[in-house]
């Protein structure tokens, strides 16, 4: 079992931290060919009574993943807001366990995106979300 200071090959830390985020650190992002990845271990504070993760932090890594893909996909990147989020959950994540959320996007216009993801734990798809992300510049 890894430590959470020991992430797989290829992770960095995340680079855009928030004091929001910072309550789910640590965070980490890997330059996957098919675009960026976010992972992280779950660790106590993201768990629920049940030692599992909690449906929340599913849905925040999903809009962090959405959204910075859709807006990073641009050059310059694009600053976004999340109008609408769809999660679907399929399985649970434990205590120790490795997760990942990797998201592509369908279309990044000129005011909206649209955008897909997956939550993973090894081979295993723990959730899918998809998402609708404006861009702040639009009225």
């Amino acid at each position: 079992m890894n430590s959470h200071s020991d992430p797989p090959s290829g992770f960095e830390p995340y680079p855009e931290m928030s004091p929001f985020l910072d309550r789910l650190a640590p965070l980490f992002l890997k330059q996957a060919a098919t675009g960026p990845v976010i992972g992280l271990r779950i660790l106590g504070h993201h768990c629920n009574n049940k030692n599992t993760a909690h449906g929340g932090l599913f849905a925040t890594l999903a809009d962090i993943a959405l959204g910075k893909t859709a807006s990073w996909s641009q050059s310059p990147p694009v600053p976004l807001l999340t109008t609408s989020l769809t999660i679907d959950y399929f399985g649970a994540a434990r205590l120790d366990d490795w997760i990942e959320a990797a998201a592509d996007f369908n279309r990044v216009g000129r005011d909206i995106a649209f955008a897909n993801c997956y939550i993973t734990c090894g081979e295993r798809r723990l959730a899918r979300a998809s998402g609708v992300y404006k861009t702040v510049n639009s009225a």
